[in-house]
C-alpha cells in the first residue's frame, strides 16, 4: 500500500544504507523495489557477510563490505541501522556534503501511507518489549487489527508496505532508533524510565535521554511518563508537542488527576474519565497482571495509559493483560524444589532491570554476574541488602558485584564461581539451592550482560532453567 504511494519519488535516488543486519538488509531491498540505486556498506568482511553480499548483489544491489567509513559517491541519502553510532565517519562525511541521515524507523515513517494506521510507541531503559505485547494484547481484546513492531514481532517497514491492514501500531523504539528519526510524530508514546545505560553509543547521560525524549515529539493525545522517575516528565515537559496533548503519569502508589495507579489491589484510571478530580475508573486487578511484579504492574499501567488514550474501552484492557504472557527469561517461575522457587530473569541485563527483579521477592538467593560494561553496583546492592539471604557470582565481571556487597551487605554469605565452562550455572543453581531455605526465591537476575559465557541472555536463561530441572529431578 505505502511503497504504491512514495515509489515515484525514489527512482534513480542515490541511497547508501550504513550496515546490514536485521534492519539494513531489509532497508536495502525496499529501497530498492522502490527504483532506488542502492550501495550497502558494512565494517564487517567475514564469510556471513560475503553470503548476505552475495544475495544482494544478485538482486542487484551493490554492496561494499569492510569500509563503513567512505560515503560513496553520489550519495543523497543515509539510511543507517540502528547498531551505528552516531560519531562513525561515515555520518561525519554525511554531514559535511549535507546528505541527510535516516534510521530505519524513520524510512518506514516516511514510506507510510496517506491512510496509515497511527503509531502507540513505547520506549524506556526497560520493560519496553514487555509493555508492547501487553499493549498489543489490549488493543487486540478491543477488537482492534494491531501489531506488535519495531524492536519486536513484525518489522516496521514490512508492518507499513505490507498487504496487512493496521487500526492501530503498538511501536517499540530503542534510543538508537529515535535518534535517527527526526520526524516521527506519534498518536501517544511513553517512556517508561530512564537509567544509564548505552552510554557508550550516546556519549552522556543527557543524550541518551534526549535520545528518549523524541518519542514525545509531535505526539497528538497523550505522553505518558513515570511518576517515580522524574526525569521522564521532565522530558514531557521539554516535548514540542500537538495543541490539547496531554501529560498523562502512571504510579504504584493511588493516582492523583490525569494519572493511572493502583488502589488496594485494582488498577484504576483517573486520566481518561469525565470528572477526573473526583472520579477513579477500575481496569483490572493486580492478578490480573503476569506476573504482579511491581515494575511489570508499571508496565501494565503503562500499556493502559496507551490504549485508553486510543479510546479503549476498561474492560478491554483488564481482558488483554488476562491473556497476555511474558516472553521467556522475563521473570520466568521455572520450577519450586524443596519448597524454593527458582525463577529466571535473565533479561535483567543492566543493574536498573535486576533492581526492578530484585524488588518483587523477598527473601532471595540472588545469582549475578556476567559482562558489566562499566556498570556500578553500589546503589542497587545497598536497596536489595535486607532481601538478601545469599548470592553467588557467576562470570567475567564478579569484583565490582563482590565488592559493592562487602560495602553494603557485608553480614550476606557470597559464593563465588571462578569459570565459565558449560558446568558453571549447574553449579551456581547447586550452591543457590544449599543457601536457600524453604519459602526463598533462587533469582537468576545477572545485572549484567551474558556475552562472557553465552551466546545471549537466552542461552544463559536456558542454562539455568536446564540446571533448576536437573536439580529437581535429582531430588525427585
Amino acid at each position: 500500500m505505502g511503497s504504491r504511494q512514495v515509489s515515484t519519488t525514489w527512482q534513480g535516488k542515490n541511497v547508501t544504507v550504513a550496515g546490514m543486519g536485521v534492519s539494513g538488509i531489509p532497508a536495502a531491498r525496499v529501497l530498492h523495489g522502490l527504483g532506488a540505486r542502492v550501495t550497502v556498506v558494512n565494517d564487517g568482511d567475514d564469510e556471513r557477510s560475503r553470503t548476505q553480499a552475495a544475495e544482494l548483489e544478485a538482486e542487484g544491489i551493490t554492496v561494499r563490505l569492510g569500509d563503513g567509513a567512505t560515503l560513496p559517491e553520489g550519495t543523497e541519502l543515509v539510511v543507517t541501522t540502528p547498531g551505528w553510532a552516531p560519531g562513525k565517519p561515515l555520518f561525519a562525511a554525511a554531514a559535511e556534503a549535507g546528505v541527510p541521515v535516516w534510521g530505519d524507523v524513520e524510512l518506514a515513517w516516511r514510506l507510510r501511507g496517506p491512510d496509515a494506521a497511527p503509531w502507540l510507541a513505547v520506549t524506556g531503559t526497560n520493560g519496553k518489549t514487555t509493555t508492547v505485547r501487553m499493549l498489543a494484547s489490549i488493543l487486540e481484546a478491543a477488537g482492534l487489527r494491531t501489531a506488535a513492531v519495531g524492536n519486536i514481532g513484525v518489522s516496521l517497514l514490512d508492518a507499513v508496505l505490507g498487504e496487512e491492514e493496521y487500526d492501530v501500531l503498538a511501536v517499540e523504539l530503542s534510543s538508537y532508533q529515535l535518534h535517527w528519526a527526526p520526524s516521527l510524530r506519534a498518536h501517544s508514546a511513553a517512556v517508561l524510565n530512564l537509567a544509564p545505560d548505552h552510554l557508550d553509543w550516546h556519549g552522556s547521560m543527557e543524550a541518551y535521554a534526549a535520545d528518549k525524549g523524541r518519542i514525545y515529539e509531535g505526539n497528538q493525545v497523550a505522553c505518558v511518563y513515570n511518576v517515580q522517575d522524574p526525569v521522564t516528565e521532565h522530558l514531557v515537559r521539554e516535548a514540542d508537542v500537538e495543541e490539547g496533548c496531554r501529560a498523562i503519569g502512571f504510579t504504584l502508589a493511588t493516582p492523583g488527576p490525569s494519572q493511572l495507579g493502583v488502589v488496594d489491589d485494582l488498577l484504576v484510571d483517573r486520566a481518561f474519565v469525565e470528572n477526573r478530580q473526583k472520579q477513579a475508573q477500575e481496569l483490572a486487578q493486580i492478578s490480573d497482571v503476569n506476573p504482579p511484579a511491581p515494575h511489570n504492574i508499571a508496565n501494565a499501567l503503562a500499556a493502559a495509559a496507551l490504549a485508553r488514550a486510543f479510546g479503549v474501552e476498561p474492560k478491554a484492557v483488564r481482558d488483554g493483560l488476562r491473556a497476555f504472557r511474558p516472553d521467556p527469561h522475563r521473570i520466568e517461575l521455572v520450577e519450586e524444589v524443596g519448597g524454593v522457587a527458582y525463577v529466571d530473569d535473565s533479561k535483567a541485563t543492566n543493574t536498573h532491570a535486576a533492581e526492578a527483579s530484585l524488588a518483587a521477592y523477598d527473601p532471595i538467593v540472588w545469582i549475578a554476574g556476567g559482562l558489566a560494561k562499566g556498570a556500578t553496583f553500589d546503589e542497587l546492592v545497598e536497596k536489595s541488602a535486607k532481601r538478601l539471604r545469599g548470592v553467588v557470582l557467576i562470570g567475567a565481571d564478579r569484583a565490582p558485584i563482590r565488592e559493592a556487597l562487602a560495602r553494603h551487605a557485608p553480614e550476606v554469605p557470597v559464593v563465588e564461581l571462578d569459570r565459565t565452562d558449560t558446568g558453571a550455572m549447574s553449579a551456581a543453581v547447586e550452591e543457590a539451592a544449599r543457601l536457600a531455605e524453604p519459602g526463598d526465591t533462587v533469582l537468576l537476575a545477572p545485572a549484567c550482560a551474558s556475552m562472557d559465557m553465552f551466546v545471549n541472555y537466552n542461552k544463559r536463561g536456558e542454562a539455568f532453567a536446564d540446571a533448576v530441572r536437573a536439580l529437581a529431578a535429582g531430588r525427585a
